[in-house]
């Protein structure tokens, strides 16, 4: 073929694919428009997709809506902005640059192997309290997985105020009567999106996981309960997940003020007349301010979009029924110590305020926690409470709905956390399932470059990837991870991964006695309010 040949080839092809003259890049012709991405060897990105009209002016905290095809090819070789959220000038081991905020701001990515052909599709929802966090945070570069043969997304959604502020206003223009949720709903959103285009990038609409990290963790709790993402995904992945108490929309239950109450009382501290001057309101002001009454975003019970507690929900076998992996680090609570009980003065006044407030659990607690290591029980207290107990909840749920389930625990140290008393913290195992060992944010303790730490990450991107694909996890030379089942099995990833079962006994029975408890009074909340700082946990009919 002539060279002229070969140029007037590739012109066409491009303009057949792309409707315009020269592409740098992959063209596809989805039914959203058509997008032009990036080859990187055997995989394509894109990057930067809209996946709803932007929720600016008149349209914030308003259901996203779909944003119609356009004509033209959109070029998706960069990440979009990420959501509005407090840019913190301390440096921690999270911090990273993620560029511009914006409330026009609600994206996707997708890493496709260039031959996929009905690939399963993982779809990744990032963490940080949502409050904070992007889908371009560098530790989620997809590439490593999707080069498993898997079709990587990652998605942006409203956070903080602009994505869980409920309102009676808000509640009254709705036509389902409720308010709140937005970013929950921006997640159903992305998942339609997929639903209506992944077909065009090699991708199988019929075969999708869900999957998320801490407050990614708790939106795939939220999108398995919620009923507008019913039949959106087909598998779970649930990172130190959290299943704690949620305010409900215009009532007082477990110790929270209603979530309409709490968003009254914002706007009334921003000093507005009414619902068109809060949306008017510059989105930086609002931020802050809402940062500075120390606004903690969650989801709103609304009998709608969540329609009751999490715990209700699993309790009563309500959730989506799909196979879930789902698990959490040993260390959790070593980069989040804000979130430990008090340091009690001496071991006898740690006894006796744990008598006093956990009654006749209190033996099993102090067997659990003893006051011989008191700094080790403190950070094991907060670690169980929140996310052993909830990460064990998820698989006994969805085993007994018949569904593959699937249990882990990252104890993993290296040379530079370990130093920094950081042994498996929150977080430490996301480099690994994402093969990025050098992708790290800048004051991340660095990842030695040897065998083993490579070894490690090839087993569980392995893992995660096969998962994705068949609802089990296997991986090449490497111990096979079991079903969680009646022998309580679980997956340890320590320096190698090793099979083992009845992980920490008695932990989740004691945790999930104290959860039933508060549950059962309707007055007390359950999160981190644990140990020295827990309620008064008195016996209550239907709980152990």
């Amino acid at each position: 073929m002539s060279a002229l040949t070969r140029m007037m080839t590739a012109t066409c092809a491009v303009v057949l694919g792309a409707g315009i003259g020269f592409a740098a890049g992959p063209v596809v012709d989805a039914p959203a428009g058509k997008i032009e991405g990036v080859s990187e060897g055997a995989v394509n990105t894109f990057k930067g997709i809209p996946y709803a009209l932007p929720p600016v002016a008149e349209a914030r905290w308003t259901a996203p809506k779909p944003v119609p095809r356009w004509d033209d090819v959109k070029s998706a070789k960069d990440f979009g902005p990420a959501c509005m959220q407090p840019v913190s000038l301390a440096k921690t081991i999270y911090t990273q640059d993620i560029g511009a905020l914006s409330e026009d701001c609600l994206s996707l990515n997708i890493w496709a192997p260039a031959s996929a052909a009905k690939a399963p599709v993982f779809v990744w929802i990032h963490g940080g309290a949502l409050v904070s966090g992007s889908s371009k945070e560098i530790m989620y570069d997809g590439a490593a997985l999707s080069a498993r043969g898997i079709i990587v997304v990652s998605i942006n959604y409203r956070l903080g105020v602009f994505g869980w502020l409920a309102h009676p206003a808000l509640s009254a223009e709705s036509a389902d009567g409720v308010s709140g949720n937005y970013g929950l709903l921006d997640q159903i959103a992305a998942l339609n999106w997929v639903k209506a285009n992944i077909a065009s990038f090699g991708g199988d609409p019929a075969n999708v996981t869900i999957a998320g990290e801490s407050a990614g963790g708790l939106s795939v709790m939220y999108l398995m309960a919620a009923p507008k993402a019913r039949g959106l995904f087909n598998k779970a992945i649930a990172q130190s997940a959290y299943m704690i108490s949620t305010p409900e929309l215009n009532a007082r239950n477990f110790g929270e003020l209603s979530a309409e109450e709490i968003g009254a009382f914002i706007a009334v501290k921003a000093d507005v007349a009414d619902l068109a001057s809060l949306r008017a309101m510059d989105a930086r002001q609002l931020m802050t301010l809402a940062a500075t009454l120390r606004y903690a975003p969650l989801g709103t019970v609304d009998g709608k979009v969540l329609p009751r507690q999490l715990v209700d929900v699993f309790n009563s076998g309500e959730q989506a029924p799909v196979p879930i992996l789902a698990g959490f680090n040993s260390g959790e609570i070593r980069s989040l110590s804000f979130l430990a009980p008090p340091s009690p003065e001496t071991a006898a006044l740690y006894e006796e305020t744990i008598r006093e407030r956990y009654l006749d659990l209190a033996g099993e607690f102090l067997r659990l926690y003893p006051s011989s290591a008191l700094e080790e029980s403190r950070l094991a207290i907060t670690r169980d409470a929140l996310y052993g107990w909830t990460s064990e909840k998820l698989v006994r749920a969805q085993t007994s709905l018949g569904q593959g389930s699937y249990l882990y625990l990252f104890d993993h140290g290296y040379p530079a956390a370990d130093n920094e008393g950081l042994h498996a913290f929150h977080g430490s195992e996301l480099p690994f399932v994402f093969g990025n060992l050098t992708r790290t944010p800048p004051y991340w303790p660095e990842i030695p470059a040897t065998e083993g730490e490579r070894h490690l990450s090839d087993a569980m991107v392995g893992y995660w990837s096969s998962f994705a694909s068949t609802g089990a996890p296997a991986a090449a030379n490497v111990a096979g991870w079991s079903a969680y089942g009646s022998d309580a099995n679980y997956m340890l990833f320590a320096d190698v991964p090793h099979a083992s079962t009845k992980l920490y006994p008695g932990m989740f029975e004691l945790h999930d006695a104290a959860v039933c408890r508060r549950h059962a009074t309707k007055t007390t909340p359950w999160n981190w309010n644990v140990g020295m700082i827990s309620p008064i946990l008195a016996k209550a009919e239907g709980c152990p």
